[in-house]
């Protein structure tokens, strides 16, 4: 397999996906349409998840362009040893690539500075194909961190592209509610019912089903929850708008203003690196013993 080679099956994989993710979306149009019910809403939700393209694309296109050359330099100077670029050595890039984007997925859950970016996906209350899209500016950066040990495994530079962009595009068409559960698939794969469970703002459903091709991860590191009944979607707290400027930033009003609270520089810092929604000790609610 040359670079050129695999960069057009990229290309394939991608524009396949995309159109299972295009046949979706018109079905889910047509339901909209047919069904009238909160139609107007349904479609301002899609256009401002859309509108989140917007300021992703901005920051990958004068960002994160020059931020991948690192990849490369790292490749080139630092790393003696390589993966083949077989089609074995493809399957480990995208098994690679499939595990380091469950961590990346989980812990963007659980640092807030990272959830800043990461509940832009999440703060829909409604769920369809265009949700797959809606993403935080500042996310790509993230998932580059991530991905940068990789390149000490072996992995080209081209590789790991190819592995990220084989895992993003299966999860096109995991965003609907149109597909129900797909029998003994379950096992394995990431279905729509486990990513409508991920979307979901339910307790129990919360923090559950990180996995972007496979659910095993999930059910390895304890993380797996079935869908039950339909998720209530979007984020836990009260967010429910379709001002696009809103809904880009959701989060740092929440982190400024715990922020100018913070009484110490270790706090402050306690307040972007724990988990979203962490109290002091002596500032958390006390439970009654009813509780």
């Amino acid at each position: 397999m040359t670079i050129e080679g695999l960069e057009i099956l990229g290309t394939q994989i991608d524009e396949a996906f995309f159109m299972i993710g295009i046949a979706i979306l018109l079905i889910e149009i047509a339901e909209a349409l047919f069904k009238g019910e909160h139609k107007g809403r349904t479609f301002a939700e899609m256009l401002v998840s859309a509108s989140t393209q917007i300021p992703y694309l901005v920051v990958e296109i004068f960002i994160m362009t020059g931020a991948y050359g690192i990849f490369y330099i790292l490749s080139e100077n630092l790393v003696s040893w390589s993966i083949p670029m077989t089609w074995w050595g493809l399957a480990l890039a995208v098994l690679a690539a499939d595990i380091t984007y469950y961590w990346e997925h989980r812990i963007a859950h659980e640092v807030r500075i990272l959830w800043t970016q990461h509940a832009v996906h999440h703060s829909s209350r409604d769920y369809n194909i265009i949700t797959g899209i809606r993403f935080g500016p500042l996310e790509g950066m993230w998932s580059l961190i991530a991905h940068l040990p990789l390149v000490f495994l072996g992995f080209s530079p081209e590789m790991i592209f190819f592995g990220i962009i084989v895992v993003l595009a299966y999860q096109t068409w995991i965003h609907t509610e149109l597909i129900g559960k797909l029998g003994p698939l379950e096992w394995v794969l990431n279905t729509p019912s486990h990513h409508r469970v991920h979307h979901g703002s339910d307790r129990k459903y919360l923090d559950k089903n990180y996995g972007g091709i496979t659910i095993i991860w999930d059910r390895l590191f304890g993380t797996f929850q079935v869908e039950e009944e339909t998720p209530r979607y979007g984020l836990a707290r009260d967010f429910d708008t379709r001002n696009p400027i809103s809904v880009w930033f959701s989060e740092w009003p929440g982190v400024f203003a715990d922020l100018r609270k913070a009484r110490t520089t270790r706090e402050a810092w306690q307040y972007l690196v724990n988990r979203p929604g962490w109290q002091p000790k002596d500032q958390r609610p006390t439970k009654t013993p009813a509780e």
